[in-house]
């Protein structure tokens, strides 16, 4: 039996997600029991997972991008908009990937998506123990990369946290790259927020 299938399932929120069938052209996550479903992205967030992933060397990693992930100890199946893992690791098939095997986890800010992004995800991808979390934020032109998770459940977060503005370069140690997000866009006529 693999990590995925040890997961709990005592509300019964995991297998119904699993095995409904959700209307096409909509991004499904189940995020601590509970559904969300989100619209298709806007182009300039699909420019920047693009970016990043060009910038990130396929021979030493794998990009994954539209992976569901599976968390032990959570009723969640997040599918981030990149998922890094070292080339080799993970299985090679299936619907989900075990966050154990994870290096880091990269979501681009939507319009309706800065609360999930900041906030539950960022506690779920810590509890996960997912070593590097990188928020890209077009609403606030910036990049925010959180290391060193500690904590459970609710309580989980990230002890590091390490903003740069777009245009200026991104160490991303965990993967040995400095990105470069000076292409990156900003949402226009979007209200500005509080977070990080």
């Amino acid at each position: 039996m693999t990590a995925v299938d040890d997961r709990p399932m005592t509300t019964g929120i995991v297998k119904f997600f699993e095995e409904f069938v959700f209307p096409e052209g909509f991004k499904v996550e189940l995020l601590r029991g509970e559904i969300v479903m989100m619209a298709g992205p806007d182009v300039a967030h699909n420019d920047i997972v693009e970016a990043v992933v060009d910038q990130i060397p396929r021979s030493r990693w794998r990009r994954l991008q539209t992976q569901d992930i599976a968390i032990l100890e959570e009723s969640s199946e997040p599918q981030p908009d990149l998922v890094v893992i070292e080339r080799g690791a993970g299985p090679e098939h299936g619907r989900l990937m075990p966050s154990e095997v994870i290096t880091m986890l990269v979501e681009v800010v939507s319009k309706t998506s800065v609360d999930r992004d900041y906030g539950v995800k960022r506690s779920i991808y810590a509890a996960a123990k997912v070593p590097a979390y990188l928020i890209i934020d077009p609403v606030m032109g910036q990049c925010v990369l959180l290391t060193e998770p500690t904590g459970r459940g609710e309580h989980a977060d990230y002890r590091c946290q390490r903003l740069t503005k777009f245009g200026d370069i991104t160490p991303l140690e965990p993967v040995g790259v400095e990105l470069d997000t000076s292409e990156f866009a900003v949402y226009e006529k979007v209200r500005p927020h509080r977070y990080p």
